[in-house]
């Protein structure tokens, strides 16, 4: 076996080092370690990182409204949704997300966002025809309002002038304060599955609420407490109606999120 020459051994010597320095621990490889924010695309990423903090770890569980509410996926239209996201709910907890609005998401994200909840949690055929529209443009009237709470909501949450029901009080100024009126609306029309506050359709068989009715009792609930708007720098006032309904909330606790 003819010897390897001085050269040859040296040459033989320099690959191997050079082989191993290039799966040394610690060497960098191509590309960033960690993938640029704007880079990451995948649904699951995304909402975990800005939305379960608030909406729950699935859609639901969470502080404010469970997103996982195939009623509410099926009544949102995709352009609210988005808008809502990118831009946020003034006045309320719920920040804005895109980056033109002071958030860190690209529009190509906040669309991830919108198709990844239609994609996990929207059932066709949830939302009957005929549900009050997402955003209406009826002015409520508080005094009709009244009358659609006692007629539609005391039973669970108990009369006006009493302490809540069994479901507990909305008339708590905390609650108010937290609520904006699209939440209080969302919660009228889509329902809270998870508690088992029903949808606009309701339990009183053939008489479901329409867009007035929903509009009616929101601008009552308000004028319940109004010094606890979202985002008018108040804080709670108890008024006749906040100071008469002590119960603490069992199932109706929300927080200001405009989802």
């Amino acid at each position: 076996m003819k010897a390897l020459s001085w050269s040859a051994w040296a040459a033989a010597v320099v690959s191997l080092v050079v082989a191993g320095c290039d799966s040394a621990p610690g060497r960098p490889k191509p590309g960033p370690e960690v993938p640029r924010p704007e880079a990451v695309l995948d649904f699951p990423t995304l909402y975990r990182q800005n939305c379960s903090g608030c909406h729950g770890a699935e859609g639901s569980n969470g502080p404010s409204y469970p997103l996982a509410n195939p009623e509410y996926q099926a009544w949102v239209s995709d352009d609210a949704l988005r808008q809502t996201i990118a831009q946020g709910e003034p006045g309320t907890m719920m920040p804005a997300f895109a980056i033109q609005d002071g958030g860190t998401l690209t529009d190509e994200q906040v669309n991830v966002l919108v198709s990844g909840m239609r994609a996990a949690w929207g059932k066709p055929g949830s939302s009957s025809p005929g549900a009050p529209p997402y955003q209406s443009a009826l002015a409520g009237n508080a005094a009709n309002g009244a009358a659609v709470y006692a007629a539609y909501c005391a039973r669970c949450h108990g009369p006006a002038a009493q302490p809540g029901g069994t479901a507990g009080s909305i008339l708590d100024p905390n609650l108010l304060a937290l609520a904006s009126d699209r939440m209080l609306r969302t919660v009228i029309v889509a329902g809270r599955p998870d508690i088992g506050q029903p949808d606009w359709r309701g339990d009183l068989a053939g008489r479901p609420l329409t867009g007035q009715q929903v509009s009616d009792v929101v601008a009552w609930l308000r004028s319940q407490a109004p010094m606890t708007a979202p985002g008018n720098g108040q804080a709670p006032v108890e008024t006749k109606s906040a100071q008469e309904t002590k119960n603490p909330l069992q199932k109706t606790s929300e927080s200001g999120g405009g989802l």
